[in-house]
């Protein structure tokens, strides 16, 4: 499995290291709030609002550099809209992933 990492943040603010601590910030905000989400639609079954929180979580995957996982997630979301949940594990494997990842920077 891919690991998430920091290049395309180190990219997108070149030297500011300000701006970069924002994009830092906001993920470290924002990922545990879209997760919980994500698991309490997934717990009640309510597939169409969790495909859209799926959406929402691709572009945190793209900004860790997780390139594969996001047609991983690309692919759950359509699931999810077909209320099926194939490629739930794998997609809360990235998540975890990602969670552990965001929890070092």
């Amino acid at each position: 499995m891919e690991q998430p990492n920091s290049e395309y943040i180190n990219q997108l603010s070149g030297d500011n290291e300000e701006f970069k601590a924002k994009v830092i910030g906001i993920l470290k905000r924002e990922l545990p709030e879209e997760v919980a989400f994500y698991e309490n639609q997934i717990q009640s079954k309510n597939y169409k609002l969790a495909a859209e929180s799926v959406h929402k979580l691709k572009h945190k995957v793209s900004i860790l550099g997780l390139e594969k996982s996001y047609y991983i997630a690309e692919e759950y979301e359509d699931n999810l809209k077909e209320q099926s949940t194939e490629l739930q594990s794998e997609f809360e494997s990235i998540l975890k992933a990602m969670q552990d990842f965001v929890d070092t920077l």
